[in-house]
């Protein structure tokens, strides 16, 4: 019973926000092909788009194994080039464009615990901030619920692989590949699961990897291009959808149609020789009693006829039957819910649950509309409905008309416990490296599989069977059609800070806006933001009176910091007569994927700030998920942001115009306006451009960013704690208005800084020295150069982590950066 509880886990958790499965003729025949091959494959990596998407394309359309793709990590220190979101947002942004990728290529979804920390120049570096053990223990978990055949690796396990997380991402996976096997080790986890030796581990290479012209060890050349008639695609093409869904990392990729082979390097387990499976028995013949399931599917193969698929339900269910006869396993427990998906697209039977609306709270009423309906003339009776998560179900025992819809309202009850609709992996705050889960059975799954499902006991032609799907919100927008959105559970009342960071540069208040949000009618009560004594707030409560679901009031404190530099949590809570609430609500929205929304904790950060700082007039030009705007108006500077239209204007009005990172790179009419922006310096202006990717590969191709040549290379510092080795001391940048000392640079965030400048023109000054550990020192971090009357300053320090992340030292040094020549 113990397996079968984590496999169900296992399957549902892919059907979060599926309909059900409707497939073509072709897609039948090779769902149906499928069935008779019994093989897993699990791929490794450590990010989201570091999977090889052709590969998983053609284990699950061409080899027709399960696949499994787990990522050490959600991808949340990575950028995003589609919007603003950072950190645990962009996380949940590209769990969903994995979703959706593997939606397209047939694989499924896993990941760890571990924080995308950023880039890490080292495995060990990884290893030690992830927690090495416990990250193991979630892959070692995997394996033994998914039980693999053959593992595969994106990277191999050292600096070849270019990036910390990634060799890491091997070295662990050769590590768990045995591991897994030893009952002695993470035995807490066979209270659930079994041990699993995977029979071999290679790295998915594009080359044998010659080194003095001999391979570096065995390997199998896998032609991965072909093109499956069944589906009229070739696996590039499918690959190719599948890789354009990762749009926040810009990964959109050509739909190529020759054939590509890439290469199966052996790293541990049995040597393989010409097949990525040699020697392991993919067929039902390694399942005792399966050889007769072999030729069941066979003939139901046989007798397949293209124009009434509806005629092989009866071979199904019997194929069903006979697979349930046998022992309960990894295998037969997939491929039964494989069957039961074929009786569905066989009998083109369709349902779902659809509330009247997108979000309920507990203890609250919400309508839901329940469709069913038959494509064909198969007999089916629905039996019963039931709504798990609620004590209601519906007795209906009503057969089924061909393409005659069945509409059912009921009206469902929540239960006054439910919990609200948070990522799992959001519920708690995270530690450093790891996100805190602490049951066993989430661990790893994309989503939280949904509280609220609708279960429809169905008889199809005198066999009775269970399906589920989630509750789902379905409306029309005009521009857009038909589109679902997941069903949430919303507290009855929210409260959300205005801000991430507020900043106080002197001893002025400032108005601290939260914003309450009803999740349901007639909502009373009060809120309050609590500080510590050394602050203070005004006033200290609010009242407040919500009448309408989704009815938004916005309040405003008066917040005062300490008289001294300080740095605090501001903490909103809400309290009704139900209790209280100490959640806030964000939401992201995109057309490539769902609609999400969650519930963050009501905090934000307030600092009080030694800061002087001279001009309050800043120009800014947006770069990549920009946030650095918002944190400059938090200490007092008048921000316009320029575009086209701005940017033809007269510039001299501007103490200083900033230029955001990857700018050059996102906005193409900068090329446009170069020149007018040196001119503005050589007339007294000050410049600062922060980083831009090497020799501006974007869509401005300016020749220099610069009054004078300079060339921006790869260097980075990773280690954000890293020595700012000083270089000059008495220079302005140090100096006017704040005095920047070492203390500036504690508490800095994921880097120092990326792509610094590897070569410049002599008329540049440097200003600081820094380097990760064992590296040789980087001057190319700040490059500042007089021009004319004015000041031009590139840096790669990441101040678009900083100063959102408020980061007092970082506001200070960068407010001297736009303050340079006003003394």
């Amino acid at each position: 019973m113990k397996k079968t509880i984590t496999l169900f886990l296992t399957i549902l958790s892919f059907s979060n926000f599926a309909q059900t499965k409707q497939m073509s003729t072709g897609e039948i025949l090779q769902a149906m092909k499928r069935l008779n091959v019994v093989g897993n494959v699990l791929y490794i990596a450590a990010h989201p788009d570091d999977e090889n998407t052709l590969f998983i394309t053609w284990l699950s359309k061409e080899k027709m194994v399960r696949a499994g793709y787990i990522a050490m990590t959600r991808g949340d220190g990575g950028q995003n080039l589609v919007g603003p979101e950072q950190g645990e947002y962009v996380g949940l942004l590209r769990t969903h464009e994995l979703l959706g990728a593997r939606s397209i290529d047939g694989g499924e979804q896993y990941f760890t615990r571990a924080n995308d920390f950023g880039f890490s120049k080292t495995t060990d570096e990884a290893l030690a901030f992830w927690g090495k053990e416990q990250i193991l223990a979630d892959l070692v978990w995997r394996i033994r619920n998914f039980q693999p055949d053959v593992m595969v690796t994106r990277f191999p396990p050292d600096a070849r692989a270019g990036h910390g997380h990634h060799s890491a991402s091997a070295v662990l996976a050769e590590e768990a590949f045995k591991a897994a096997a030893d009952p002695n080790r993470f035995p807490e986890q066979l209270a659930f699961v079994k041990t699993w030796q995977a029979k071999r581990l290679v790295w998915n290479s594009f080359s044998p990897n010659f080194q003095n012209n001999q391979p570096e060890g065995s390997y199998v050349k896998i032609p991965l291009g072909d093109y499956n008639p069944l589906l009229g695609k070739s696996y590039t093409e499918i690959a190719a959808e599948a890789r354009s869904m990762h749009k926040s990392q810009g990964f959109g990729s050509a739909k190529t149609k020759n054939q590509r082979s890439d290469y199966a390097l052996h790293k541990a387990g049995e040597e393989a020789k010409n097949d990525l499976f040699d020697g392991i028995d993919v067929s039902w013949k390694r399942i005792s009693g399966g050889e007769k399931i072999e030729k069941m599917i066979n003939d139901a193969l046989s007798n397949f006829k293209a124009q009434n698929p509806s005629a092989s339900v009866p071979a199904l269910i019997e194929i069903y039957n006979s697979i349930a006869t046998l022992e309960e396993n990894v295998w037969t427990s997939y491929k039964k819910n494989e069957v039961k998906e074929l009786i569905l697209a066989c009998a083109g039977l369709w349902f779902e649950a659809n509330p009247s609306d997108y979000s309920v709270s507990p203890n609250d009423k919400i309508k839901v509309n329940v469709n069913v309906v038959s494509r064909s003339n198969a007999n089916i009776t629905l039996e019963k409905l039931t709504f798990k998560g609620t004590k209601q179900d519906t007795i209906i025992n009503k057969k089924l008309v061909y393409n005659d819809g069945l509409n059912i309202n009921v009206d469902l009850q929540i239960p006054a416990n439910q919990p609200i609709t948070q990522p799992y992996w959001l519920v708690e705050k995270k530690e450093k490296g790891f996100y805190k889960v602490n049951d066993q059975l989430l661990r790893g799954l994309p989503m939280k599989p949904a509280d609220l499902v609708c279960e429809f006991t169905i008889n199809i032609e005198g066999k009775s069977f269970t399906f589920q799907t989630p509750l789902t919100y379905k409306f029309v927008e005009p521009s857009d059609g038909e589109i679902y959105r997941y069903f949430e559970v919303r507290p009855e009342v929210t409260a959300t800070i205005g801000e991430k960071v507020y900043s106080f540069a002197d001893n002025s208040p400032k108005d601290v806006v939260v914003t309450l949000k009803a999740g349901k009618k007639s909502i009373n009560g009060s809120v309050s933001l609590e500080v510590p004594t050394t602050w203070k707030v005004e006033p200290a409560t609010i009242g407040f009176e919500l009448k309408d679901k989704y009815e938004e009031k916005k309040v405003t404190f008066k917040v005062f910091p300490s008289a001294s530099a300080s740095e605090i949590t501001l903490k909103a809570v809400a309290q009704t007569t139900s209790g209280s609430y100490e959640r806030g609500i964000a939401s992201i929205e995109y057309k490539h994927i769902p609609t999400l929304t969650l519930f963050p904790f009501a905090e934000a950060k307030a600092l009080r700030i030694d800061l002087k700082k001279k001009g309050t007039k800043i120009g800014y030009i947006a770069g990549a998920g920009d946030e650095v705007p918002a944190a400059l108006q938090q200490i007092g500077y008048q921000v316009t942001m320029l575009t086209p239209v701005e940017l033809a204007k007269d510039l001299n009005q501007f103490d200083a115009i900033i230029i955001g990172v990857r700018a050059y790179n996102t906005e193409e009419h900068l090329k446009y306006f170069q020149e007018k922006l040196m001119e503005y310096v050589n007339n007294g202006g000050n410049v600062v451009t922060q980083y831009q990717t090497n020799a501006f590969y974007g869509v401005s191709k300016v020749k220099e960013i610069g009054p004078f040549p300079l060339g921006i290379g790869r260097g980075r510092v990773t280690d954000e704690t890293a020595t700012m080795k000083i270089v000059k001391p008495e220079h302005p940048l140090l100096n006017f208005p704040n005095k920047i000392t070492s203390k500036d640079f504690e508490g800095w965030v994921q880097e120092r800084g990326l792509y610094f400048a590897d070569k410049w023109s002599d008329k540049y000054e440097t200003i600081f020295a820094i380097n990760d550990a064992n590296e040789t020192e980087q001057e190319g971090s700040v490059l500042y150069t007089k021009y004319g009357k004015g000041n031009f300053i590139f840096t790669g320090l990441a101040f678009f982590r900083q100063l959102p992340a408020g980061v007092p030292g970082a506001y200070r040094l960068f407010a001297n950066m736009i303050s340079v020549g006003k003394k």
